[in-house]
């Protein structure tokens, strides 16, 4: 009710507005035919989000026609809010949070409610291409947010996220030229400056050539804490006629010296107590040192006029060493604040190969139009690591702390990982009445392949697994009334790979099957041409290991475990009057134990770190009588959640509020717009939300961020 009633005040306001006289616009024809999936969408009114975004295998798919809940967030957002890392972007959306401490050297998220680590995130399509640590904007044209499980969709993910997929889109030079210098600064000293390069050459403007480079440094938000990235990425591309194929190479490096964010575990005490200062720093001394770099090449073509077949292949090499990689968490141990801490010195590496082919085809059958995809993906992953651990746990204070001792050198990195992943999945969306009625149905058939050895004795494999799954999905889309009004559900799953079994259970050594979660959804979307609603209802029931008690007093592990996250959803976006732009949306989830050990007694309860009430809402607004002149507002709410199964222990729900301004204006003959932003404006101290195994988060303090940027 609240979002038909926001929508239709906002129409009636559009409604409003006076005539306005549009320049000419010239409509050109691509160079690419009617069965392509790959094209980008649009972008929707207002700016701040496109029409539509991947849907996996199934490439770009309208908003309106999707039988899922998506959000494509675009580069003008990325660069209004001067969003440095996904993360910043995210920051967007009432169904996404992060689950480490803002400005740690690893972004984690939630998708409503469960967590996608930093290393799942995908690049064009693809997992295992991207840094495993905070992924620069530079070179990111899209951010797509899919909200759920999508085993059919993408494969299985690297680490068994469930909640969702964050999907990058790389940068493309556009038909205009462009030559953009950025100058940046954000608290406490970071400053940097970015470089963003397009052209367009042949026949057509058939080849095209965008470059991205940045260089930051200079102290953070944190205390005494210092940041240093370097980027660089090149995207190629060329549009022939049936077919075009393109290029994306990147390489990135980022050095964090002398600190880093915390988490903190409150588990020893038994309850929790006030933030300290956002700015503190908990690891003086730590430091971390990260290397990727990544290419990937897509193509396309055309078979004739109903089908086409597609194929992507990509690597990147991700390596690392240092000493706050995972060592920042701390643990307190009585209420005056005080807490022990180690620290690890860490190495190792990750190198992906990841890949993907497929057929799309259009054909017809009496009544009914049929898209019919076809796809094969794979994912080689090899890692390697060694670390150590400082010889003393130190012991310091929350609100008054001192340098932990560092760790030394992690010594010689092994090979501990070999992991395969390999997938064949098939689709059909069958559509009648001009597209009133869409029915898609699908299946992937999913083979996972893995081998572990211990980093202290290479030699000695720890486990082995391999197993198989099928995953059925099927959507429907009713457009009852007309194009603007689409009715929707699905049931889709995801999978995770399942455990080998310790030494611990009566059935030891068992390769546990991949868990399934399962999830069922409907929800009806509304645009009324400059302004979209989405509504969502969904149910999640994610599989999982659980002892079970053995007649002979011994315990067996078993798949019989599960976790259930029901919720609401809404999202809205647009323009809902010529000055002013909305983006946002609220969530409800109920996440609950439903199955846990036999003897526990967490059954029923709230899983943790799942809040019950998150909200989003942005707003922008064109001042009217000073051209150019743009004002922006956010506020980000998050409800009470707890860190621990057993929900003895819970940390308060926090608001904070954000703002901005930018200016747009020529200066001797040059675009230039000048963007300042603060967020935290109020610079609260707060549990920001839960990383694994019970610690609190810290969200940011107060953070200014200034910028120009020149169009030559």
């Amino acid at each position: 009710m609240t979002a038909a009633c926001l929508a239709t005040l906002a129409c009636g306001a559009w409604a409003q507005t006076q005539d306005v006289t549009l320049d000419a616009v010239t409509v050109k024809a691509t160079a690419e035919g009617g069965t392509s999936a790959e094209r980008l969408p649009p972008v929707y009114a207002g700016g701040q989000v496109a029409k539509g975004a991947r849907l996996g295998m199934l490439g770009n798919v309208s908003v309106m026609d999707a039988p899922f809940s998506v959000t494509s967030y675009t580069t003008e957002v990325i660069q209004n809010q001067q969003a440095a890392t996904v993360g910043d972007v995210l920051k967007n959306d009432a169904s996404v949070r992060t689950q480490t401490s803002d400005g740690h050297n690893a972004e984690n998220f939630t998708i409503r409610g469960f967590s996608v680590n930093s290393s799942e995130l995908a690049f064009n399509g693809l997992y295992g291409l991207l840094p495993g640590a905070r992924v620069s904007t530079d070179m990111i044209e899209r951010v797509e947010v899919f909200r759920g499980p999508s085993a059919l969709l993408s494969g299985i993910a690297p680490s068994g996220a469930v909640g969702g997929v964050i999907n990058l889109v790389p940068k493309r030079a556009g038909d205009e030229p462009l030559t953009r210098l950025t100058a940046s600064y954000s608290s406490k000293s970071q400053f940097g400056l970015a470089a963003d390069v397009g052209r367009r050459f042949g026949e057509e403007n058939r080849l095209g050539i965008r470059f991205n480079g940045s260089y930051s440094n200079g102290k953070t938000t944190i205390d005494d804490m210092k940041r240093l990235q370097r980027f660089g990425s090149l995207g190629l591309d060329y549009r022939g006629r049936g077919w075009k194929v393109s290029l994306d190479a990147y390489v990135t490096d980022q050095n964090q010296a002398d600190g880093s964010p915390a988490m903190v575990g409150f588990g020893t005490l038994g309850t929790v107590l006030k933030a300290p200062k956002a700015s503190s720093n908990l690891f003086k001394g730590i430091y971390a040192e990260q290397a990727t770099k990544g290419v990937a090449v897509r193509g396309e073509y055309e078979l004739n006029d109903q089908w086409s077949v597609y194929g992507a292949l990509g690597a990147s090499r991700y390596d690392w060493h240092g000493v706050s990689l995972n060592g920042t968490r701390v643990i307190v141990v009585n209420t005056a604040g005080d807490y022990t801490g180690v620290t690890y010195g860490q190495a190792g590496y990750t190198h992906g190969v990841s890949g993907e082919t497929g057929l799309r085809g259009h054909v017809r059958t009496g009544a009914v139009d049929h898209q019919i995809v076809a796809n094969v993906s794979v994912l080689e992953q090899r890692s390697g690591g060694a670390v150590v651990v400082n010889s003393t746990t130190a012991r310091s204070n929350l609100y008054d702390p001192t340098a932990l001792n560092v760790a030394g050198d992690a010594g010689t990195v092994y090979k501990t990982s070999d992991n395969s992943y390999t997938s064949l999945g098939v689709s059909d969306t069958l559509s009648v009445l001009d597209g009133k009625v869409q029915l898609m149905a699908g299946l992937r058939a999913q083979h996972v392949a893995t081998k572990s050895w211990s980093a202290s004795a290479p030699a000695a494999l720890v486990s082995r697994y391999d197993k198989s799954a099928l995953s059925p999905s099927v959507g429907l889309v009713v457009k009852p009334w007309s194009p603007s009004t689409s009715l929707y559900a699905n049931y889709i799953e995801g999978l995770s790979t399942g455990t080998t079994v310790g030494t611990v259970y009566s059935n030891r050594g068992e390769v546990l099957a991949p868990y399934k979660t399962k999830q069922m959804e409907a929800g009806v979307k509304w645009d009324a041409g400059r302004f979209t609603n989405t509504f969502s209802v969904f149910q999640i029931s994610k599989a999982s290991a659980v002892a079970i008690n053995n007649d002979d007093g011994t315990q067996r592990l078993a798949a019989d475990g599960e976790q259930r996250h029901r919720g609401l959803e809404w999202n809205v976006f647009g323009q809902v009057t010529r000055e002013v732009r909305l983006l946002g949306g609220v969530a409800y989830t109920r996440g609950e134990q439903t199955k846990v050990a036999s003897a526990s007694t967490n059954n029923g309860k709230t899983a943790a770190g799942v809040p019950k009430w998150t909200a989003n809402l942005g707003s922008e607004w064109d001042l009217p009588w000073v051209p150019g002149l743009t004002l922006s507002g956010r506020m980000v709410y998050t409800s009470s959640q707890y860190l621990d199964a057993a929900n003895k222990l819970p940390i308060a729900s926090w608001t904070r509020f954000d703002v901005g301004g930018r200016y747009a204006t020529r200066i001797q003959g040059k675009n230039v717009v000048f963007r300042a932003n603060v967020e935290n404006l109020a610079n609260r101290n707060y549990w920001a939300g839960y990383f694994n195994d019970g610690y609190a988060t810290l969200g940011a303090p107060r953070t200014f961020k200034l910028s120009a940027s020149v169009d030559f």
